[in-house]
């Protein structure tokens, strides 16, 4: 057994070197504390990311599993810096969650339906437009669900069909109001049509694109944010964003 006023004069490099020499449990207990900042750090950067589907609690206790594998598996002679690469585990290790919470539900479109109806009823209700811990209340859905839910149908709207097909001329009189859409039924089916196809559009992306799409549109980060949460260059995140409109684009333009 390793005594612990020996492991607490050790610097984190020398104690990486120990392990590795030698492959004491103590000593990797004791690194995975020394590096247990870099899990809370990354989860503060990136709580916009999996808020509203995952608890800050969650992401530190698979932090702590990912600096134990990340300790086994690093290689000083090829990878970066330890900090480097465990931070890029951890990283990837929570779009990995976010994944698994699936940031677009199944029933999308149905939750939508129900917000709609909900909203509409209040509304006659109360005489006015409903909170958002109201309606949310009224569907018995989690307050941050339901943002999240909201922020998904406006990054739909944004992403509509009059603005995915804007260069093409024979679309430019499509217009999806979002005010008073029940008294205009053809605008209600139109809406209701062009955000099906939306939704299956991102979900024919490839992984990092539909992040990228979420993350902008959903999570409203900006590309620099973007780009630290995927660990690539902004620029980088610009070109997978290019690539994604422009599949949407080709994938609304057969509809």
């Amino acid at each position: 057994m390793v005594p612990a006023d020996y492991l607490e004069e050790k610097t984190n490099e020398e104690l990486l070197a120990l392990y590795m020499a030698e492959g004491q449990l103590e000593v990797k207990q004791a690194l995975v504390m020394r590096y247990l900042y870099i899990v809370r750090t990354i989860a503060l950067q990136m709580r916009n990311v999996y808020a509203g589907s995952l608890q800050m609690e969650d992401i530190i206790n698979e932090g702590v599993i990912a600096i134990m594998k990340s300790i086994d598996r690093y290689d000083p002679e090829r990878d970066n810096k330890f900090e480097t690469f465990v931070s890029r585990r951890i990283r990837g290790m929570i779009i990995d969650l976010v994944r698994k919470n699936d940031w677009m539900p199944r029933d999308f479109r149905k939750q939508v339906k129900a917000v709609e109806e909900a909203q509409t009823a209040l509304n006659r209700k109360l005489g006015r437009q409903p909170s958002d811990e109201e309606t949310s209340q009224a569907l018995g859905m989690d307050i941050r669900k339901y943002r999240k839910l909201q922020r998904m149908s406006i990054m739909m709207n944004v992403l509509s069909l009059d603005m995915i097909t804007e260069d093409d001329g024979e679309h430019q009189s499509i217009q999806l109001s979002a005010n008073d859409v029940e008294s205009q039924p053809e605008r209600a089916f139109l809406k209701g049509e062009s955000r099906q196809i939306l939704a299956e559009a991102v979900e024919s992306l490839k992984e990092k694109e539909k992040m990228v799409i979420s993350l902008y549109y959903v999570e409203e980060l900006n590309m620099g944010q973007i780009a630290q949460v995927l660990n690539v260059s902004e620029p980088r995140v610009s070109q997978i964003h290019s690539s994604a409109i422009k599949k949407l684009k080709a994938y609304m333009s057969a509809y």
